[in-house]
C-alpha cells in the first residue's frame, strides 16, 4: 500500500508546495490535493495552472493520489434546489478534468445528502429522493469520467445516506460503470459500524481510502483523533484489506489539525500509517 494524505490535514492557507514539501520530508508517498472555490487549485484554474500544480509535486517527490472538493457539500447532487443540483454536477467535471491534468487517477465525490449536521444552513431532504438524484446524477456523470479515463470515488460520509454496507454496495451496482466506485474512509463507519465488515462487503469496488481515527465516546465532529488513539481496529482492518486484494493509496484524512505545531500531526500520521502497514 501507499501512504497518502489530504491537503485538509494542513491548517487552514498553506500554501500547496509547503504541503507537498511536509508530506515529502514525512515521508508519504502521495498527496491528495483539494479542488477549492478560489485559490491556487479551484474551479476556476486554467489548465496551465492545473499543469503548475503537477510539475511542482512532481519536483518534490510526490505523486497526486486523487483529487477532492469541499463545493458538493454547500451545493449538493441531491439538492431540493435544481440550480444547486447542477453547480454540483459542474463542479464533478471540473475535478474529472482536473484530475487527467494531475494524472490523478480517482476523484472523491459526495453522494449528496438526507442532512448535515456540520455544514451550517444545510437542507433536509427525503431520503428516497435522495438516493434516486444521487443514483441519476452519479451514472450520467460516469460517462463523463469514463471518457476521462478518471474514476469517480463515492465516499461514505456523516450524510444520513447510504448508511449500510449492503445499501452501499448495491447502490455502486446499480450504477453499474467500472469508473465508479466507494472511496471508502475507515473513521468515517466507526460512529456507526464496523470498518472491516464494510471492507469484506464491498470487496473490489473500493478505489481509494480514507484513514481517519475516532473515539465512540464522547463521539461527536471533535471525536476524531489521531491514528491508533481511536477506536478503529487496524490490524483487522488491514486484514480485511489483504482479504480483499486492495493494495492502493490510503490517504490519511486528520482533522482537525493541531492548535499547536500543526505541521506534528504530519509527521505523528506518517509514522502511525508505517505501524499500521506493518503485519507483525
Amino acid at each position: 500500500m501507499k501512504k497518502g494524505i489530504n491537503f485538509w490535514s494542513f491548517p487552514d492557507g498553506t500554501p500547496l508546495r509547503d504541503a507537498a514539501v511536509t508530506a515529502k520530508k514525512a515521508g508519504f508517498d502521495g498527496i491528495e490535493y483539494c479542488l477549492a472555490e478560489s485559490g491556487e487549485l479551484c474551479t476556476e484554474s486554467s489548465e496551465a495552472d492545473v499543469l503548475a500544480v503537477k510539475r511542482m509535486t512532481e519536483d518534490v517527490g510526490l505523486e497526486i493520489s486523487s483529487l477532492a472538493s469541499w463545493v458538493p457539500w454547500e451545493n449538493s447532487l441531491t439538492s431540493n434546489e435544481p440550480a444547486r443540483r447542477e453547480i454540483a454536477r459542474d463542479v464533478v467535471k471540473k475535478l474529472i478534468d482536473a484530475a487527467a491534468i494531475l494524472e490523478a487517477d480517482t476523484v472523491l465525490v459526495v453522494p449528496g445528502y438526507v442532512g448535515v449536521d456540520f455544514v451550517a444552513g444545510s437542507e433536509v431532504c427525503d431520503y428516497d429522493k435522495v438516493y434516486d438524484r444521487a443514483l441519476e446524477a452519479l451514472s450520467s456523470l460516469s460517462v463523463y469520467a469514463e471518457a476521462a479515463g478518471i474514476i469517480i470515488g463515492v465516499e461514505n460520509v456523516w450524510n444520513k445516506f447510504l448508511l449500510s454496507p449492503l445499501e452501499f454496495r448495491d447502490f455502486i451496482d446499480k450504477i453499474g460503470s467500472d469508473f465508479v466506485g466507494a472511496y471508502f474512509d475507515v473513521g468515517n463507519v466507526i460512529l456507526t459500524g464496523y470498518p472491516d465488515q464494510w471492507i469484506r462487503i464491498l470487496g473490489s469496488r473500493i478505489k481509494k481510502v480514507h484513514f481517519k481515527d475516532y473515539r465512540r465516546e464522547p463521539g461527536g465532529f471533535g471525536a476524531f483523533v489521531d491514528l491508533l488513539s481511536g477506536d478503529v481496529d487496524y490490524p483487522a482492518v488491514m486484514k480485511a484489506f489483504r482479504d480483499v486484494g486492495y493494495d492502493g493509496y490510503c490517504n490519511a484524512e486528520m482533522m482537525p489539525p493541531y492548535k499547536h505545531y500543526p505541521e506534528q500531526i504530519i509527521y505523528n500520521t506518517a509514522a502511525a500509517m508505517d505501524r499500521i502497514f506493518r503485519e507483525d
